[in-house]
């Protein structure tokens, strides 16, 4: 991608600032695609996308091991301006899911505004200037009116934390990082973690391995997968008939909203709902598993929809085969030639897979660049002190221009596309308002902030995590200080839909910094609302926009 000639920012106390691009976005997943074409739509096109490794895809381009399966029908897994109709099967392969979004980066130009092998290791807002200064681990540093962190939480694997794993001889793997020139024919191999990730790749391998060791510390609420292909024909159809796909994707969005609505929002006043599918998927495991000691192993012992429930039918009817052992004692040390568990005991293993998932909310990941907003604010330190929040998942107070994709309380429980929509639709919003308003500077008010967090921990008190038992169940949910910023958001994705396109322009304070030294006592200004030097107001209102919606 050829250098740009970079603009300039001059105000009369300061020297010229140069701002590259309108927007930086970091990430060129799903997340940072879509924002991307996003842009495209609403008039933007002067744009960047940072992208640490050589490709696109994100969490689909690193995660390609044996058995990857999405864990939502296809027919909803997919932009609503780009359907795909030539999906395989119900539940798509994630080879699919790669190839689909190597179609979308292409389709829309996309490539051209990539730079590949670019790392962003510190985003930092210029106050005077109102734009984000990024360094990246090349040394170059870059600069944009509007950042927008795509990262994702699937983005930093988490190994398991046990003594003695820099000691083991063989091979160990985390699955989002699977070598495929490594050949498991006939190793023994030890599987550890039994989460979405574990279901798929233990069946996905056994016919291959030796013996393998599947360690589980907690079990997972797991239902039949309905998993049928999609004919040649069938995909035809449904290609010269795009009301077949958005009727497909209307169905799976309402069922999805109606379970969702009772068994995890309304648990405390739906909870024999929750008990009726406990009941049935016990039911159904143990017509699966012959092993009666093992199938008391395979009962969770927390409530449906503490952790995320997943689909299989090939998981459960594994254990019964003479080459797999499904171990429940916990694990101390790793040795030279395999694990040891409580007890005493050491199982021999060639092979280590990590299903052991990604760092969720915490420092490491949350985000995964140091962001120094106003005031030298580092947002890791704020979400420390503040629990991490932000406005419908996407803005925080002291960090202005800044945007996020999928951030606290973002989530939703329908597909993650309808959920990315949704933030993209939030941004354009902001956007298009500043630029009317002759604006340079844009940050969400932090009484409306504040409401919004109040408002999802007071609804939150409904949901299965807080009234149901949940409190053996290890979800990635809670984060350490007991809050749920990876959860679903407490409310309905129809009002959340709303909400997204309806909230008034302004919750956010819109200013044009015009370069002069910003001296801001930032406790008073966050109180009052008020401009400092250098900036000048933009005030006024504006309806809601509801036709940046991406379709």
């Amino acid at each position: 991608m050829s250098r740009r000639p970079a603009r300039t920012v001059a105000g009369p106390d300061s020297e010229s600032a140069p701002v590259q691009h309108e927007v930086l976005i970091v990430g060129a997943g799903f997340g940072g695609i879509g924002v991307g074409i996003g842009l495209q739509k609403i008039g933007i096109h002067d744009f960047v996308i940072l992208e640490q490794a050589d490709g696109v895809g994100g969490t689909w381009r690193d995660n390609s091991y044996p058995g990857l399966e999405v864990d939502v029908p296809s027919f909803s897994y997919s932009y609503m301006f780009e359907p795909k109709a030539d999906w395989s099967q119900l539940y798509a392969p994630g080879s699919e899911v790669q190839a689909y979004a190597e179609h979308c980066a292409d389709k829309f130009g996309l490539r051209r505004h990539i730079r590949f092998g670019r790392q962003v290791i510190q985003a930092r807002f210029d106050e005077a200037n109102a734009l984000w200064r990024v360094s990246l681990q090349t040394g170059e540093e870059l600069t944009a009116r509007y950042l927008v962190n795509a990262c994702g939480y699937l983005s930093g694997p988490r190994l398991p934390e046990i003594d003695g794993i820099d000691a083991f001889a063989g091979k160990i793997m985390h699955t989002a990082r699977w070598d495929h020139d490594y050949d498991l024919t006939g190793k023994r191999v030890a599987i550890i973690g039994t989460g979405a990730t574990g279901i798929q790749v233990a069946p996905a391998i056994v016919d291959k391995v030796a013996h393998l060791d599947v360690y589980q510390r907690t079990a997972i609420w797991l239902a039949p997968k309905i998993n049928p292909p999609i004919s040649r024909r069938a995909q035809r159809v449904m290609r010269r008939a795009p009301v077949l796909q958005r009727a497909a994707r209307a169905y799976i969005w309402f069922v999805s909203e109606l379970f969702f609505r009772v068994a995890f929002q309304n648990h405390r006043r739906y909870h024999r709902v929750t008990e009726a599918v406990e009941r049935f998927l016990i039911k159904s495991m143990r017509k699966k598993v012959d092993d009666p000691a093992t199938q008391e192993k395979l009962i969770p012992n927390y409530s449906f929809f503490c952790k995320r429930p997943s689909f299989s039918n090939t998981f459960y009817p594994m254990f019964n085969r003479d080459n797999v052992d499904l171990v429940t004692d916990g694990i101390t040390h790793v040795t030279e030639r395999g694990l040891a568990t409580v007890g005493g005991a050491e199982r021999e293993a060639d092979v280590l897979v990590c299903a052991t998932g990604f760092h969720v909310f915490d420092r490491s990941s949350a985000p995964m660049f140091e962001i120094i907003g106003e005031g030298d604010t580092n947002l890791r330190d704020w979400w420390d002190e503040n629990r991490y929040q932000a406005y419908l998942g996407t803005t925080v107070p002291q960090f202005p221009n800044l945007f996020l994709i999928f951030g606290p309380y973002a989530a939703s429980g329908s597909s993650y596309f309808d959920i990315l929509n949704n933030q993209v639709v939030h941004i354009g919003r902001v956007l298009r308002a500043a630029k009317k308003r002759a604006s340079n500077y844009a940050v969400v008010r932090p009484e409306v902030h504040e409401r919004d967090f109040a408002k999802v921990q007071r609804k939150a008190q409904k949901m299965v995590l807080y009234s149901g038992d949940c409190a053996t169940s290890n979800t990635y949910y809670f984060d350490g200080k007991g809050d749920s910023p990876a959860a679903p958001r407490p409310s309905s994705m129809l009002g959340l839909w709303l909400t997204t396109r309806l909230f008034r322009l302004d919750n956010y304070r819109f200013e044009l910094r015009t370069g002069r030294p910003v001296h801001t006592d930032h406790a008073s200004q966050e109180r009052t609302g008020a401009a400092s030097a250098g900036t000048r107001s933009v005030v006024g209102s504006e309806a809601p926009i509801l036709h940046t919606e991406l379709s």
